[in-house]
């Protein structure tokens, strides 16, 4: 078994996939990691729309990226996108949120993000988190209801053969990490 830090890692921001199709188990597996995640309350605020259909996927990958942004363009070479909207929270997170000036329900969305991520990275995966996207054509294109909103998409695929680790390159540990005081 794969330790946590030797997936952390690992995962990366893939950004070229191979036409191999994604294993249905596999796939499973990544939900069930999401599903799992914490969230506020746990309201387990969030649908995840599996969008697989070829057709489908080539409609949808069209609305990440345009021609004036189009760092998204990749996006059309996976054979699967996750799709993730944010549902209706119960009472108390709802106001909890309000009253302290938080989304939880994007907050939750990211972490059963990344856990989705790193099931995938410890299934041979690649992933990349999009929040760049034409909301409203998804929502028409996937019959989602008008009032929920998208929260973010993730590719899903095989990385190509030869396809290389990126360096992480991150900010000094002296600039994000401070004890005691800001």
């Amino acid at each position: 078994m794969t330790k946590l830090i030797d997936l952390i890692m690992q995962r990366q921001s893939v950004r070229r996939y191979s036409d191999k199709a994604v294993e249905k188990e596999k796939l499973d597996r990544c939900l069930e990691a999401a599903l799992m995640s914490p969230s506020a309350c746990n309201a387990q605020p969030w649908k995840f729309i599996v969008v697989d259909e070829p057709a489908l996927v080539k409609k949808v990958a069209r609305e990440t990226w345009n021609k004036f942004a189009a760092f998204n363009k990749f996006v059309e070479q996976a054979p699967v996108i996750i799709v993730i909207t944010m549902e209706k929270s119960p009472f108390v997170p709802t106001i909890g949120g309000r009253i302290k000036n938080k989304e939880y329900p994007l907050i939750d969305i990211g972490i059963a993000s990344e856990h989705f991520c790193l099931q995938a990275t410890e299934e041979g995966l690649g992933t990349c988190m999009l929040g760049w996207f034409n909301e409203k054509a998804i929502q028409k294109l996937l019959d989602i209801p008008k009032n929920r909103r998208i929260g973010l998409l993730i590719s899903l695929g095989y990385e190509p053969e030869g396809y290389r680790m990126r360096k992480k390159i991150r900010k000094e540990r002296s600039k994000v990490i401070s004890r005691n005081k800001y």
